[in-house]
């Protein structure tokens, strides 16, 4: 850590906050919070994709791009645990009034859109004195941990912020808002209501609320695309709330976008391969129907043929082999004579001394008598 922002954190600690920091911070209400809690990893899956968009002015003169990539990726936690998570990464560099400027953004989010991690950087080439903006959330000690830098020309000032982690329940990051659009225009639905947490351009905790503009029909690629229009609008704690509109197509490429106030606005030049939720169709029922074979001529007919292959099988292996006939005829006889209540282990000691490996009968009787059954265990003889 540098010994400015060392400097900056030991500060930070020892501030004392205003009256005007001393508010109680803002919370997001049930309605948010539920949507947040209905999201699954299956559907986030689907909302893995990159898209570019151009950015133009008000008069349709190309001003750069806009570039918005979403992937699964591994995150090392503050544990030094590694495991799948979103990563969300978007890059646009353009003109300003003839001016070179540009953003980044790369941010590493869960699976319920929690940041873990975001790095955020702005800037404007300005002729006299250059501006960049960096900004830095770090999810540490149950607590998110933000450095903010700003510097003009050669001065950068540096502030650290620790906002606990029981105030960041709703809260939506710029990285988690990219998710969370693709989401609403997945389901074509925006929560009702829902007051959800970000962060001002000031790096103040305020509401942030979503509002359902409906569909349109808009130009893309030389062929109408229908999209559904999402408003968000951050309710800055000090100064007018700032309000941005998003053109989505139905599974959740942004097609268009404005920024309210903006002359200019970023559009997709190509329509992309939409694609489409997967419809599970119910499994067929199919009625059981007795089946009356001997009604059916052809299943007759091989019954007939199997039976008779069968009889002449059985009549030519006892041709071949007479003593098969005869053996089992003296064990008829014998178990008519002897008629035991149990015909199985009677079976088993007749036929025991025909077995290759019976054991040899002992000369005496013993009152152990052995099993004429064979022993399970491997280890035994047959």
């Amino acid at each position: 850590m540098s010994s400015k922002l060392q400097s900056a954190v030991s500060k930070a600690k020892d501030h004392q906050p205003s009256a005007e920091e001393s508010l109680p911070a803002p919370k997001a209400n049930a309605e948010a919070i539920h949507f947040l809690s209905t999201l699954e990893q299956e559907e986030l899956q689907m909302l893995l994709f990159s898209e570019t968009l151009a950015m133009v002015s008000d008069t349709g003169e190309p001003q750069g791009e806009l570039t918005i990539e979403v992937q699964r990726r591994k995150n090392k936690d503050e544990f030094g645990v590694m495991s799948h998570c979103l990563f969300v990464h978007a890059f646009s560099r353009g003109f300003m009034d003839k001016m070179l400027c540009g953003n980044s953004l790369l941010g590493y989010l869960s699976w319920k859109l929690h940041v873990m991690e975001q790095h955020s950087q702005e800037f404007i080439k300005f002729r006299v004195l250059p501006m960049e903006r960096k900004m830095t959330l770090v999810k540490q000690d149950d607590q998110l941990t933000m450095t903010r830098s700003v510097k003009e020309g050669e001065e950068v000032k540096t502030e650290v912020t620790f906002i606990p982690g029981s105030s960041t329940t709703g809260f939506i990051s710029e990285a988690a808002n990219l998710v969370l659009l693709r989401v609403m225009a997945w389901r074509q639905t925006v929560p009702s209501n829902a007051r959800f947490l970000a962060l001002d351009t000031e790096g103040k905790l305020c509401y942030s609320t979503y509002q359902d503009l409906g569909f349109q029909k808009i130009q893309v690629d030389r062929q109408q695309a229908e999209v559904f229009i999402v408003e968000q609008t951050v309710h800055s704690v000090k100064g007018i709330p700032n309000s941005c509109q998003f053109y989505l197509l139905s599974d959740g490429h942004l097609a268009k976008r404005i920024q309210v106030g903006s002359p200019g606005y970023c559009l997709i030049t190509q329509m992309p391969i939409l694609r489409e939720k997967d419809e599970i169709e119910p499994r067929p029922v199919f009625e059981k129907k007795p089946l009356v074979w001997e009604e059916d001529m052809e299943l007759y007919s091989r019954f007939v043929d199997r039976k008779e292959e069968l009889r002449l099988s059985h009549s030519s292996y006892l041709r071949q082999h007479p003593e098969a006939q005869a053996l089992i005829s003296d064990f008829l006889l014998f178990l008519l004579l002897r008629q035991p209540a149990d015909v199985v282990t009677f079976a088993a000691e007749y036929f025991g001394p025909f077995a290759k490996r019976h054991p040899p009968t002992a000369a005496l009787r013993s009152s152990h008598r052995p099993s004429p059954f064979r022993s399970l265990d491997p280890r035994d003889p047959l």
